[in-house]
Order: structure tokens, then C-alpha cells, then sequence
């Protein structure tokens, strides 16, 4: 994939969210104790960490020297849930901010000036929690797509209710360059970037009746190599296996945040 970029202050091109949007950029963590949250994804993924520009309270993970993931020593002073959140790319955060509103949504957190870029903490009108993020991109947005999350999916008991919440808000399927593409493939909401998968939205069949069982969130995951070794560590480490199947498991973290776990499909299938 190629996208456009915008000048940066430096020498070089820098993409960011006025060329890219729409789209996930990244997944956060928001834990209470970060030397623990640290630990155990470097048992479980295998990831390196730095620290972030952005203070004490955050750090970067790294996959073979590539930036996938942030975590963020939060969920204590922000009074918000531990737990996985996927950050949406748009031109101006205070702008999405205010169209989630205006739909029925809610700002928990920001819009916060984080150099390079502006981020706020959402939900949707069913509760699900996202994140938009405005400015340059952590490292190489292509990247990024390549070795951080296989996707992200929204279990809701709307989808087609969802996605206009999210299009509207996040101008998903609008005649502006850059936007996302909207899908409705085997009952699921899907969203491309460039013919790319990038999300999805499910409740199930499309023409049935909402579910009022399900807890609305969005669930990051992440492709392995050995989903059973991964699900066994997971373990080892102090967390727990919800469900588990050859080429998929739904895993808990020792602080409470789920994730998922796909194998990676073999480069040469």
C-alpha cells in the first residue's frame, strides 16, 4: 500500500492523519501497575519496550524494532477500566470529539495536546470504548499494520447501527481521499483501507435483532506463531484462557485486559 504524506517540520515526509484517516493507528493499554504489564507481554509476544516521548506513565512495545503497541500508566488517575483500546486516525481530534457527541457518544477523556498529535478516549452510544488520535503517526503507519494487530473487531449488538455511529464520526465511505471503505461481508461490518481489512463490526446476523447480552467493546488481535504455546504462557504468567481453538484464543491479562490471539498465516500459503 502507498499513502500521501504531509511535510513535517524536518528534512524528511512524515505521514500523519490528514492523509491517513479513518483507519486504526494504534492500540493502547491502560494498566495500574506498568513493570508487570511489561513483563508479561514479553513472556506472552515477546516485545521489547522503550519509553514513549509522552512522560513516565507510558511506554512503546516493540516487534523486531518496530513500534506495536503503547501502554499507558493510567487506568488509576484517568478512572477508566484496564483494558486494550484501538486509537482511530482523523484530521482533528477536537472535531470527532464533538460529532461523537452530537450522536449520542461519550468524551471520557481529552481531547489532550500529546506532542506530536492530540488524543481523547471515546465510547460509543452502546459503551464500546475507542481512541482518536491526531498528528504524525508512531513510527511507519504501513508498518505498523504489517507486524502489530491482524485487526481489530467491535462485538456489539448493532453492527449496522454501529457503523453509521463510527462512518459519521470517523468519515468512514465519504468522497474525501483517504477515507475507508465500507463492506458488509458474511454478516459482518468490514472496513478497508486500500482494499486492505482494517476492522471489523459484528453482532451476528445483520437482520436480527439486537442482543442484549452482549457487553459492546473492541477486541484487539494479535497474530503468532504458536497460538497453543501462547495461550500455555499466558498461564504460566498469572493470566487466564477464556477460549481457546487451534488458530484462536481469547486470553485474559494478569490485570484484567482481554486480547486475542490468531496464527499468522505461513508467508509462502
Amino acid at each position: 500500500m502507498n499513502h500521501d504524506t504531509t511535510r513535517s517540520s524536518g528534512a524528511t515526509d512524515v505521514a500523519s492523519t490528514r492523509s491517513v484517516f479513518g483507519a486504526p493507528c494504534w492500540v493502547s493499554l491502560t494498566s495500574r501497575d506498568m513493570q508487570a504489564t511489561e513483563d508479561f507481554y514479553h513472556a506472552v509476544l515477546g516485545w521489547e519496550w522503550r519509553t514513549a516521548k509522552l512522560g513516565d506513565r507510558f511506554r512503546i512495545a516493540l516487534q523486531d524494532g518496530a513500534p506495536v503497541a503503547g501502554i499507558a500508566g493510567v487506568a488509576t488517575m484517568w478512572q477508566v477500566a484496564v483494558a486494550w483500546t484501538p486509537y482511530f486516525a482523523v484530521p482533528s481530534a477536537d472535531e470527532a470529539a464533538s460529532r461523537a457527541r452530537e450522536r449520542g457518544g461519550t468524551v471520557a477523556v481529552g481531547p489532550l495536546s500529546f506532542p506530536p498529535g492530540r488524543a481523547a478516549l471515546l465510547a460509543d452510544r452502546d459503551g464500546a470504548t475507542f481512541g482518536i488520535w491526531e498528528g504524525e503517526f508512531v513510527g511507519d503507519w504501513e508498518a505498523w499494520l504489517r507486524v502489530a494487530p491482524a485487526f481489530i473487531k467491535l462485538h456489539t449488538r448493532d453492527a449496522f447501527d454501529a457503523a453509521i455511529f463510527y462512518g459519521e464520526v470517523l468519515e468512514w465511505a465519504t468522497e474525501r481521499q483517504g477515507c475507508c471503505e465500507v463492506h458488509y461481508e458474511a454478516n459482518e461490518v468490514v472496513l478497508r483501507h486500500r482494499g486492505e481489512v482494517v476492522a471489523r463490526i459484528s453482532s451476528g446476523a445483520l437482520e436480527a435483532a439486537p442482543d442484549p447480552t452482549i457487553r459492546p467493546h473492541w477486541q484487539v488481535h494479535f497474530a503468532v506463531s504458536d497460538v497453543a504455546g501462547c495461550a500455555k504462557t499466558v498461564e504460566e504468567h498469572g493470566g487466564t484462557v477464556l477460549r481457546q481453538g487451534e488458530e484462536e484464543a481469547v486470553l485474559r491479562d494478569p490485570d484484567g485486559a482481554q486480547f486475542t490471539v490468531v496464527l499468522r498465516p505461513d508467508p509462502e500459503d
